[in-house]
């Protein structure tokens, strides 16, 4: 399967950098999703999605404006023109020489890389065996909806863990968040409530 490039590095810092993608591109990645940047043959950064923003521009004023749109003028202003698309992601991790580590990355990555979207063996291979260290810095971030990344982030992740044979992942990623959050209830609260709107707190677990 060949690796989905969902943009190029706009900005970056050691905490986390922006993507600019295509407007045509906005259907691969989704909040929450596991991706990385790969930087030399044994280094490359991963991070997760955690907000996408379609910026507006001259044209777009004037045409939200106009009282009647035709469907035509619509999709031309969405496929045909390169409407500005930011994607913030936050760094969770690296990968140096095959071991994968939940820090963050010693360098940051630089201009016009590329990011591409993890496949779901690259999403088990950096969530697997029960390791979530990587939470600690979804749960620090400042500026992110914490409750509705992590659970879009653990939705697709029991999805990837399930079709493995990981039938527990879930609920090990539940055990750490409450671990992590046993001093922060509201957070605890709101993050247990975004899961059950998905209808995936785990059995013996409620918000």
């Amino acid at each position: 399967m060949n690796p989905i490039e969902i943009g190029r590095l706009m900005r970056a810092s050691a905490t986390g950098f922006v993507v600019g993608c295509r407007l045509s591109q906005l259907d691969t990645p989704s909040l929450g999703a596991l991706v990385r940047v790969p930087l030399e043959p044994d280094y490359q950064i991963y991070g997760i999605i955690t907000d996408i923003r379609v910026e507006d521009d001259g044209l777009v004023r004037q045409l939200v404006t106009s009282s009647d749109l035709s469907p035509e003028v619509i999709a031309d202003n969405r496929i045909n023109r390169n409407m500005p698309v930011e994607i913030s992601v936050l760094a969770v991790g690296y990968d140096r020489a095959g071991k994968v580590f939940h820090l963050l990355p010693p360098r940051p990555a630089l201009s016009l890389d590329s990011i591409y979207l993890c496949s779901p063996e690259e999403f088990i291979r950096f969530t697997g065996e029960n390791r979530f260290g990587y939470f600690r810095h979804i749960l620090h971030a400042q500026d992110i909806a914490i409750s509705e990344v992590l659970a879009a982030h653990l939705q697709q992740g029991t999805s990837f863990h399930n079709v493995s044979g990981e039938n527990t992942w879930l609920e090990s990623a539940a055990r750490e968040l409450i671990t992590l959050l046993r001093d922060d209830y509201p957070t605890l609260m709101m993050v247990m409530s975004a899961l059950a709107d998905l209808e995936m707190v785990p059995s013996g677990r409620s918000a």
